[in-house]
């Protein structure tokens, strides 16, 4: 008996339509994938903004973006994320920080500053992978943050909710707290001198780009940045291999960012809102702003 098999011909047509399936499928699983990642950026932002608000209630106002000048219970160089960490389950590791802030006022002094080496999940984007590592840089180890609060239309103007010494309470966000962001995505730096969580002087010695980013910030000094342009630079994508996108908020995810804003919901906004992020991003400046998600 004769076996009828394959023809080429027959066989090519199977394998292209393997192909397609294939591709379709790979395709499919990676909308999936970025799809959950947005989702859990969302969740972070929410429980961030969540935190804040706790905190708020607490001391009845937000905390400063960063610390100015050293205090008593405060090291120059915190960031606004070392306030919250009683409010997102680490508690030890806020004991620990608290005994190191009472033994040296220099936050970059690895021991007693373990916080600034350790990673919070909460504060990373699952689409950087940078992030789950602790490199030594400058000397220690350092853990980063994804999300950044929002100082205004630069960190000079301080016009937003997070800012350097800022004692903004929910009375003050005369724009409304749904029309007000309060923290946006922004991956670290290139070099990764920027983006630091715990503590960081940022590009002008007041946390610039570090742990707060202005909508409309300008280039000030830092050894990274200055071959950059002056600035103002503006909500749009960017690349992990260009330290100057460090100046303007923006995502590895497609089309935009999420942002948190002030009455703690979460939204994200495509590239084309960068119209009306200013208006977006001061508490107080009376404007107007609408957006598509």
């Amino acid at each position: 008996m004769r076996r009828r098999g394959f023809t080429l011909i027959e066989l090519m047509v199977c394998i292209s339509i393997i192909a397609i399936l294939s591709g379709l499928l790979m395709s499919a699983a990676a909308r999936v994938r970025a799809a959950a990642a947005r989702v859990r950026c969302q969740s972070n932002l929410r429980q961030i903004a969540l935190a804040l608000h706790h905190l708020h209630d607490v001391r009845g106002r937000f905390p400063s973006g960063n610390v100015v000048v050293s205090t008593n219970g405060e090291c120059r160089y915190l960031g606004w994320q070392f306030p919250l960490l009683p409010y997102i389950e680490q508690n030890e590791l806020w004991r620990q920080s608290m005994i190191a802030v009472g033994k040296d006022p220099f936050p970059f002094h690895v021991p007693p500053h373990v916080g600034l080496g350790t990673r919070i999940p909460a504060f990373n984007c699952p689409l950087d992978s940078r992030v789950d590592e602790t490199p030594i840089l400058k000397g220690h180890p350092t853990a980063f943050t994804s999300y950044l609060g929002v100082t205004g239309l630069d960190n000079r103007a301080r016009s937003g909710i997070l800012f350097p010494g800022s004692r903004i309470r929910i009375v003050d966000v005369t724009d409304g707290t749904s029309n007000t962001a309060m923290l946006g995505e922004r991956p670290p730096s290139a070099s990764l001198l920027l983006g630091w969580w715990y503590a960081g002087a940022g590009q002008d010695g007041f946390g610039s780009a570090d742990m707060h980013l202005g909508v409309r910030e300008r280039r000030r000094m830092h050894p990274d940045l200055l071959l950059c342009n002056r600035g103002p630079y503006h909500f749009q994508p960017g690349s992990l291999d260009n330290d100057c996108d460090a100046l303007h908020f923006w995502s590895l995810h497609a089309g935009g960012a999420n942002f948190a804003f002030a009455d703690g919901s979460v939204h994200f906004l495509r590239y084309a809102a960068d119209q009306v992020l200013p208006a977006l991003a001061t508490r107080s400046g009376g404007e107007v702003a609408s957006w598509d998600e």
